[in-house]
């Protein structure tokens, strides 16, 4: 293969090697790499000291020192103390006092400096364990939490860096046995009927469990809690998502849309360039930790964990398990860039090791694309189709490439796109419809995606552009928050204007490296491989059915008036639309975050409840007066907002369950209770996307901001029969809804079921119009 790779062609710009040295190139090598040790040294100093700070300990040894010297009777006894230390140190009197006493000034101040860390880092833990806030309203908090809330950031730290809070937050707990088992059966009894025999079963089952096995596996979750992060983050990310043979796309990846309906620019390469840039700020700010962590209430802080791999991140196969494999900065510099089936290494750095300005990144990206339309006859069908493979169940997949990506150029330039930071697509097409731009984000066209990396932009030729993202190593609002900061930048400060080339050809700002066309060796035995594959893709992928729209008659300003839970309401709405289309409710899921916590990640709110039957038969009943139906879907939201609150705050049903069943699988029990309990499929699956997580997001209520509003994203459905439904409620006047399902079942049907959520939306609004 050596002819294919020397027939790359090379970029026409300043070339690597001009005016440069190895004793240069030694030079650049060694100052980023100080750099790089300045950094990662001072924040593990910083977050060492964190709620501290090195200004508390110059501060200690000031006042000892002057203490010392001035030896007043008022602070004898410290003066004393610091006396019969320098006595026991046998410091020679013949040094002058101030020497003297700015040694047991260090000495004392480093010592009490100590004590205060720990008292204070102990006291914050014990602090945050405090959960009484989240279920007060914030202008009618209590005033033991308003005492609470003043002593938290009292005892905190000021401005944190990235992972500054993390030794501060408490662990997530390990909630009572009994709870999780009252709270499973009561979960389930809207689903069977209160009294029908499967939950007169599933109680003796669970009293029998509670008495015998599980007090065993409980007991070795206290243990595990006491000595892990997290008691089950680490199992939930081996066992729900590095075990899962499922492929990625659909059954795991998720998507997430830029803004609306405006974009900053329609110059595909001018826009690719900008947002990739600003990715690249992004990654520095959170290699560096110059990324606030977030906070509720301004507060409370939030687990920053899942930030450090949300780039240069991959996902490899393997036969059983497959594992998260992240890359530093010094391997991981450059991105690939997918173009009509062809590869390209692209350096995002010069050769000072500068980041490339936008201006010349789009000078790249536009060469790209002339030299990917350019050879187009020279890669073959197969070669082109390489991704595909990404998207075969992860045993097949881990199969091919080990038999075929082993060594040679096809291992070379696997390590290319799997060491990249992450990847760009260059579509040729557009899409003017919100489904199908969410549809080709989630999946592309079957060979356009890479779906093991941690993220891929994907730009389309008008301009606009969305992310897929591995699901592994972080949660959806993570990325989110990412980009947010791009979108937010673009929407402030305005759009990437791109120069005119010619004039940029003819002013080279920075010596550039070549992108380099990736070559495989498609062979004999590969090629049918690579066929089938897609193929394969191409079927599940045809499969989705996905609708996203745009609801605009209100907003969360108008279910705020009816006074619920403006993510309650959606969830009433969610269960009358499920019955009006199934004749039948179903076991309903709903993220929320348990990030208040050490390493947290999620817990499952089960939304089907016995308060929400009610309503949605109330609802559907014309004989029902619309002041209970109100009455009723009041007490509903309240009773999933206590739901929603308990999951937030450790106990949850869902995540300890899973963790008990991984003990009993662990120990070789085979327990049919805990395989019952967690094997019954959640046909709807629900989400609602965070919005505006920074402070410098623009208001989306305001005019000039409605069509910069993300509609956020969206993921397939959990179970074949089933929904996949998320939504954003992004102001006071609209809500964005996905919908998501397979074409392949009969009963299900993406379009009808958003036809009938907005009636339904109509409907409950005409609750509250008394002229109605």
């Amino acid at each position: 293969m050596a002819e294919a790779r020397s027939a790359v062609s090379e970029l026409r710009v300043g070339r690597i090697d001009e005016g440069r040295s190895p004793e240069h190139d030694f030079y650049l090598a060694i100052r980023a790499s100080i750099i790089r040790r300045f950094f990662r040294a001072r924040n593990l100093l910083v977050n060492g000291m964190w709620p501290t700070s090195v200004w508390n300990l110059c501060t200690l040894v000031l006042v000892l020192s002057v203490l010392y010297i001035g030896d007043w009777e008022l602070f004898k006894s410290i003066t004393s103390r610091m006396r019969w230390l320098e006595a026991t140190l046998y410091i020679s009197q013949d040094w002058p006092a101030i020497v003297r006493g700015l040694l047991i000034s260090c000495l004392a101040g480093f010592v009490f400096f100590l004590i205060l860390l720990y008292v204070r880092r102990y006291l914050l833990r014990a602090l945050l364990s405090y959960r009484g806030w989240m279920y007060e309203q914030p202008k009618t908090q209590s005033t033991s939490t308003i005492l609470w809330a003043f002593v938290v950031r009292l005892v905190g730290g000021n401005s944190p860096l990235l992972y500054g809070c993390q030794q501060s937050l408490p662990r997530l707990n390990v909630p009572p046995l009994k709870d999780t088992l009252k709270g499973l059966i009561q979960s389930l009894k809207p689903l069977y009927g209160d009294d029908s025999e499967i939950i007169q079963t599933l109680k003796k089952e669970s009293k029998e469990f509670e008495r015998n096995l599980g007090q065993k596996l409980q007991r070795i979750l206290y243990l595990k809690s006491w000595w892990s992060p997290n008691y089950v983050s680490d199992w939930w990310e081996k066992y729900v998502y590095l075990m899962s043979r499922s492929p990625l796309p659909i059954n795991s990846n998720y998507y997430i849309m830029d803004q609306c309906r405006w974009i900053p620019t329609s110059c595909q390469t001018a826009r690719a360039a900008s947002v990739a840039y600003h990715f690249f700020l992004i990654k520095q700010k959170i290699d560096r930790e110059q990324i606030q962590p977030l906070f509720i209430r301004n507060t409370i802080p939030l687990c920053m964990a899942q930030y450090e791999r949300v780039f240069s991140t991959t996902r490899i196969p393997g036969e059983d398990c497959d594992t998260l494999i992240h890359y530093s900065s010094a391997e991981s510099k450059h991105v690939v860039v997918f173009r009509k089936g062809l590869m390209y290494k692209l350096d995002m750095f010069d050769a000072k090791r500068k980041l490339i300005t936008p201006r010349n990144l789009q000078r790249q990206l536009d060469w790209i694309i002339e030299d990917a339309d350019n050879h187009q006859d020279e890669a073959s069908i197969a070669g082109k189709n390489i991704p595909s493979l990404t998207g075969l169940d992860r045993t097949s997949w881990a199969k091919a490439r080990k038999e075929f990506f082993s060594d040679g150029v096809n291992k070379e330039s696997l390590d290319a796109i799997e060491k990249s930071v992450f990847c760009i697509n260059l579509e040729t097409s557009s899409f003017s419809d919100f489904s199908s731009r969410g549809k080709f984000l989630l999946h592309g066209d079957g060979s356009s995606i890479w779906f093991d990396k941690s993220l891929s932009m994907i730009f389309f030729s008008d301009g606009h552009m969305g992310l897929n993202c591995e699901h592994s190593y972080a949660d959806a609002p993570v990325v989110a928050h990412v980009i947010e900061f791009s979108m937010t930048q673009e929407a402030i400060v305005g759009p990437f204007c791109s120069a005119p080339i010619d004039e940029i050809f003819r002013k080279p700002d920075q010596p550039l490296s070549n992108p380099q066309r990736l070559v495989w060796d498609v062979f004999s035995k590969l090629a049918p491989v690579v066929r089938l594959s897609n193929e394969f893709v191409i079927k599940n992928l045809d499969d989705l059915d996905l609708c996203i729209s745009e609801y605009t008659r209100y907003g969360k300003g108008f279910i705020k008036t009816c006074k619920v839970s403006p993510d309650a309401y959606i969830q009433m709405a969610l269960q009358v639309t499920y019955f009006k289309d199934a004749g039948k409710f179903a076991l309903t899921y709903e993220s929320s975050m348990t990030r208040l916590y050490l390493h947290g990640r999620t817990e499952t709110v089960r939304s089907l409840t016995l308060e929400g039957c009610d309503f949605v038969r109330a609802f559907l009943d014309k004989n029902v007066s619309k002041q209970e139906q109100i009455h009723l879907l009041q007490k509903a939201c309240e009773v999933h907002q206590q739901l929603y609150k308990d999951s937030m705050t450790g106990k949850g049903i869902d995540r300890h369950l899973f963790a008990l069943y991984v003990v009993s699988k662990g120990l070789e029990y085979d327990c049919e209770f805990l395989k019952k309990a967690i094997s019954i499929p959640w046909t709807l699956s629900t989400s609602q996307q965070p919005q505006q997580q920074i402070a410098t997001s623009p208001n989306c209520d305001l005019p000039q901001y409605k069509d910069m509003v993300s509609p956020g994203g969206g993921f397939g459905p959990v179970s074949d029969d089933g929904y996949g439904v998320s939504y954003m409620i992004p102001g006071d006047f609209k809500f964005f809804f996905h919908v998501s399902s397979k074409k392949s079942v009969d009963h299900t049907d993406s379009s009808i079921f958003m036809k009938l959520l907005f009636e339904t939306l109509d409907q409950m609004q005409d609750l509250f119009d008394k002229d109605h």
